[in-house]
């Protein structure tokens, strides 16, 4: 590949509650801000949301999608949070063709917005929303397999200065959030989180291994406890696909109250 391409994969948090000054997310908000600050501005961005499942990967092809505010139960301003981005439908099209090309079904959508798995995250990454920004949706299956395939089609973009952020969760239990703190929930977050730190950084560890341990993550310490549902892990399952390598850098933050991983790859350059 002789494009450059940043590959991040996030803990997006809950909600708009990062956007609203919740003390559980102060940590998380400095840390996308010094990610950021870290990164070059790219060029155009595409997001992985664990936000959007659909039959067949599905990416946002229109020119200037709108929000969707995919939550509720939050005061007034949450629905008035604006983060007016374009979108990018030339890269649409050439990740479409990707997808294709790999032999995987895929469908362009003109119509669908953005969901706060984008304009959350984003919105503290590149609060200026001046990049042209289009997202990807995850396959209803939750198959693992599937999610590492569609990573390694995406290794065919050739877009210079790309940002391909997977925006989801490493850990994802909602009863666990709002339960006491105890330290059996502390002692299995944190050994799943070892668990995921090893298995995306460690140098030692041969790439079949390491995708066969991502195919296989049900199998890792606690997995099914850390994500009873594994749609907020899968976009990592997405950019270790298109990275093919280990992590070079973890990035580690407490998000209500849990800890909470995020991993970064650069491809080309």
């Amino acid at each position: 590949m002789s494009t450059t391409i940043d590959v991040l994969f996030i803990s997006h948090g809950g909600g708009p509650m990062p956007l609203l000054g919740d003390p559980g997310h102060r940590d998380m908000v400095e840390r996308l801000s010094e990610i950021a600050g870290q990164l070059r501005k790219p060029s155009a961005i595409l997001v992985i949301s664990a936000h959007w499942e659909e039959a067949v990967p599905t990416i946002t092809s229109g020119a200037n999608p709108p929000l969707i505010y995919d939550y509720y139960g939050f005061p007034p301003e949450a629905y008035e949070i604006a983060y007016p981005c374009p979108g990018e439908p030339a890269l649409a099209r050439q990740v479409h063709q990707a997808l294709q090309q790999a032999g995987i079904s895929a469908r362009l959508d003109e119509r669908r917005g953005f969901d706060h798995g984008l304009f959350v995250p984003l919105k503290l990454m590149y609060p200026e929303a001046d990049i042209p920004c289009i997202q990807l949706s995850l396959v209803n299956s939750l198959d693992a397999a599937t999610h590492l395939a569609i990573g390694r089609a995406l290794q065919a973009l050739d877009v210079d200065d790309l940002l391909v952020i997977g925006s989801g969760f490493s850990f994802h239990n909602m009863q666990a959030f709002f339960a006491p703190d105890t330290p059996d929930i502390q002692a299995r977050n944190q050994a799943f989180e070892e668990w995921l730190e090893a298995t995306c950084c460690d140098v030692t560890i041969e790439e079949t291994e390491r995708a066969e341990r991502l195919a296989h993550w049900e199998r890792a310490p606690h997995a099914r406890f850390c994500h009873p549902r594994e749609e907020h892990l899968l976009p990592l399952h997405v950019c270790y696909g298109l990275a093919g390598r280990p992590s070079e850098t973890h990035f580690s933050a407490m998000i209500l109250g849990k800890q909470s991983g995020m991993f970064y790859w650069r491809i080309g350059g």
